[in-house]
Order: C-alpha cells, then sequence, then structure tokens
C-alpha cells in the first residue's frame, strides 16, 4: 500500500529559538520513499541534518520570532503486513550482549529502570525468561495504568506513571521499558502517530 506521510507544526516564537526536529522517516525504510520527505520551513531558515547515535535523522535549525512552520510530506510504499516477533526469543545473558545493545538496559531521563529495579524483581522475577517475561511485563502495565489525557504531562517519569497510575500512551511505554531494562533486558522506544488508515 501507499501511505500518505508528514506533519506540519505551527509556532508563536517571542525570540529565535534553536530546534532540533526528528520527524523523518529511519534510515532503515528510506528506500521505500516515493519521494524524500525533506523538512521544509516557513520562512525559510538554514537545516544542517545529522544523523544521531540512535540512528535517528535529526534537523537542526534556528526558528525566528513569529510565526514559524514547518513540516514533511511524502509517500512510503509498505507490504501493510505486522511484523512477526520470534515467539521463542530466548533472553541472553547480560555477559553475552552484544556491546552496542548495553546503552538499552540503563537508566534515562523517563525511564528510571536503577529507581523500579526492585519493584520489577518483585513482579516479574518469578516469570520465566525471554518472551513470557516482555509480555508479563506489558500485561501488568496496561492493567496497572489507566489511560487520562486529562492529568498528561510532558514531564512524567515511569516511576510517576507507576505510582500514580495513570498516563497516556508514552507513559505506558515507558514503564514497560523501565521495567524490561531492569530485569536485564535491552529495550528502547520507538514514537510514531497513524492516524486515519484504519489501524
Amino acid at each position: 500500500m501507499r501511505i500518505h506521510i508528514g506533519c506540519e507544526m505551527s509556532f508563536d516564537f517571542p525570540q529565535e529559538t534553536p530546534l532540533i526536529a526528528m520527524l523523518n522517516v529511519h534510515y532503515s525504510r528510506a528506500s521505500d520513499l516515493e519521494r524524500p520527505d525533506f523538512l521544509i520551513s516557513n520562512p525559510p531558515v538554514p537545516i544542517e541534518s545529522y544523523r544521531d547515535s540512535f540512528g535517528n535523522w535529526c534537523n537542526r535549525l534556528v526558528a525566528p520570532p513569529g510565526r514559524f512552520t514547518f513540516g514533511t510530506d511524502a509517500v512510503i510504499r509498505d507490504p501493510g503486513t505486522f511484523e512477526m516477533g520470534d515467539l521463542m526469543a530466548w533472553q541472553h545473558e547480560v555477559r553475552d550482549l552484544p556491546a552496542d545493545t548495553l546503552l538499552f538496559l540503563l537508566p534515562s531521563r523517563f525511564c528510571e529502570s536503577d529507581l523500579l529495579a526492585d519493584e520489577a524483581w518483585r513482579l516479574f522475577g518469578n516469570t520465566p525468561l525471554g518472551i513470557p517475561r516482555v509480555q508479563a511485563v506489558c500485561d501488568f502495565v496496561h492493567s496497572h495504568i489507566v489511560f487520562n489525557y486529562g492529568n498528561a504531562r510532558p514531564t512524567r517519569t515511569a516511576a510517576e506513571a507507576y505510582r500514580e497510575q495513570s498516563g497516556v500512551c508514552r507513559d505506558y511505554a515507558h514503564l514497560a521499558v523501565t521495567f524490561c531494562r531492569a530485569l536485564n533486558i535491552p529495550t528502547r522506544y520507538c514514537t510514531g502517530y497513524i492516524s486515519d488508515i484504519g489501524m
């Protein structure tokens, strides 16, 4: 199938404002684009692009004062099939993990795996290793947090979502990532939106 992808964002800035916009398709899917998903701004400003340590394409720019709009627009080809995970995937010992996965065991700004480690082991330490343990984490998070836009905030961490038992999509993801990392399962978070294509 062909999916029209992109976004447009407008802001009113009181002063010059440096930005890093991460709005492009991941490089692993770039060959599926029918045309490049360049970041375009109005008014036009110089844009410096680079790839971050996670492989994300980043666009660095300085927005001028006043109304500023930027976005992307492209069409991507996709087979429309779900990616099947390996239901028999084994959980490797930390000592056997590739070096480039170790970063995804560490605590981060929103995923304080160090703070929730004791709780993760209390809740999931007796579950079978591998996919069953990950599924147990996801099932727990799904039942523990009540979805609530009304009290959403951009600064909520996984520990706060766990304590408050409330949140939005990212809070579910952050808590699941946090528990998995605390259980020595390398985990990272990828975000995106699918709006009106029936998913």
